[in-house]
């Protein structure tokens, strides 16, 4: 999963950025509102972390701003982060599109569990599990399984939070294949802290697992890979 965080703190952004990351979530950061629109105008995210007390635009108006149709994905799931607390302050951040809003200062378990309870209602919305063939992705419990033939019950398969991500984004694309770019990006999002390499071996790993059960993951050539059924 992909997040926006939206913080001009550097200090808190820092603290956010690296307890999100170590909870397994790929994590991009900018420290103004009109940075966060130049990027939302442009890429997807699956969840947006926004101050209100922003430079410039504000989170306020940020979130207003992002719901426009002309942006990437106007329906990202968005949670406000501000150290403002009267009624009407969250009145209007719901309002103008919120989904969700703390008050700091917050604790980093109750900030992860708020964001799985937002993208498990964002999925819900389109589909909570992914198919492909026989193979199951269970987005709303984390779980990854083989249909079995009739009258046997499903396999589940054991995978490791980066290994979803990829399986995740290969499911959503399929059958086209995804670039290696953009699965590294879903992975780490700007930072880069997995080289393409390192993509190869999830890709390995998943290979591992799924190909005795009649899912391959096709390798294109100087591109990225495929998600393909096998006799």
């Amino acid at each position: 999963m992909r997040l926006l965080l939206v913080e001009d703190d550097i200090m808190v952004a820092s603290g956010i950025k690296l307890g999100l990351a170590d909870a397994g979530y790929a994590v991009d950061w900018v420290g103004s509102g009109e940075r966060a629109q130049e990027v939302l105008a442009k890429e997807s995210f699956d969840v947006g972390i926004i101050d209100i007390g922003l430079p410039g635009i504000d989170g306020l108006e940020l979130t207003r701003l992002l719901r426009r149709p002309e942006m990437a994905n106007p329906a990202m799931p968005v949670l406000i982060l501000t150290a403002r607390d009267a009624l009407q302050d969250r009145v209007q951040g719901l309002d103008l599109g919120a989904d969700d809003y703390m008050v700091k200062p917050f604790e980093l378990p109750e900030l992860l569990a708020r964001l799985r309870a937002l993208l498990r209602r964002s999925q819900a919305a389109n589909t909570a599990v992914l198919s492909f063939g026989p193979l199951e992705l269970d987005t709303a419990n984390r779980r990854v399984s083989i249909a079995g033939a009739e009258g046997l019950g499903a396999t589940v398969i054991e995978i490791g939070p980066r290994e979803w991500t990829v399986l995740e984004y290969l499911m959503i694309h399929a059958p086209k294949p995804a670039s290696k770019d953009k699965l590294l990006q879903a992975l780490t999002g700007w930072d880069k802290e997995i080289t393409p390499n390192a993509i190869e071996v999830y890709v390995s790993r998943l290979r591992s697992k799924l190909e005795p059960h009649g899912i391959a993951l096709r390798s294109i050539r100087g591109f990225g890979y495929r998600l393909e059924q096998t006799p």
